[in-house]
């Protein structure tokens, strides 16, 4: 009996122990639910806002790449109209400088048409005027070179009777005859020189040869060609061996 009684007991205690958690378990579902249907629609919420970030984004990046586009296309065309710009200045400033010469032309031929006016001559005299004078510097020019030639002579005539005035009269080169030495014969004591008879080098004229400013040799020219001459070391004036490149000048020249 008192078996019974205790089975009865437990089982009503059970059975209160379940109604009891029934009970709470019943009275946290709602709190539950809508803890998670909260969460979800958060959730869902979020996601949302993430793709509209994600397409915003992308629209940005968009506008940036097209910004970028139209600044590297603005810089071209502002290059491009730089370049023109330059083209024009300069076109402009060529045709100032061609509109002054031809102002400056038109000026000289106005005064040349006024001087022909009031010269009285008629074209064909112009012309012919024009011919003499041509001829007459033709004729000038060439009495200049003959003249040349002919001082040229009478320098190596004067020379020439030089040497048969006494044995103490020297042959006088130019004072600013200068040259060099182009060729040496140390056998036979004789050099080239790069001076001639357009030089003025004259026939036995002497020459002093140095280097560095200080005396090696005295020589006298024996023959003169147009642009070189040979001419032989004096005796008792070589001081020292005569090389190529060294400076010849004249021993005895003639006063200015």
């Amino acid at each position: 009996m008192l078996l019974r009684i205790s089975l009865i007991l437990a089982i009503l205690a059970g059975l209160g122990a379940g109604g009891l958690a029934y009970y709470e378990v019943s009275t946290q579902i709602p709190a539950l639910s809508k803890q998670r249907d909260d969460e979800k629609t958060a959730k869902d919420n979020e996601i949302t806002a993430h793709n509209k970030t994600k397409a915003e984004l992308k629209k940005t990046q968009a506008d940036l790449a097209q910004t970028k586009q139209d600044l590297a296309d603005t810089k071209t065309q502002l290059a491009k109209s730089e370049a023109r710009a330059d083209a024009q200045e300069k076109r402009a400033d060529d045709l100032s400088t061609k509109l002054a010469k031809t102002q400056a032309d038109l000026t000289d031929a106005q005064n040349q048409l006024a001087e022909y006016k009031a010269s009285g001559l008629t074209p064909d005299q112009v012309v012919a005027l024009d011919k003499d004078l041509k001829g007459a510097k033709a004729q000038i020019e060439v009495m200049k070179g003959e003249m040349v030639v002919l001082s040229r002579n009478l320098t190596t005539t004067k020379a020439r009777l030089a040497r048969y005035e006494g044995p103490d009269t020297f042959v006088k080169l130019r004072s600013d005859l200068k040259g060099s030495v182009v060729v040496v014969d140390p056998k036979w004591d004789f050099v080239v020189l790069n001076i001639g008879d357009d030089q003025g080098a004259i026939q036995d004229g002497e020459l002093l040869v140095s280097r560095d400013g200080k005396l090696v040799a005295k020589v006298i020219i024996r023959s003169v060609q147009k642009d070189r001459c040979i001419a032989n070391i004096v005796p008792g004036w070589k001081l020292g061996d005569v090389i190529e490149g060294d400076v010849v000048t004249p021993a005895h020249p003639a006063s200015s």
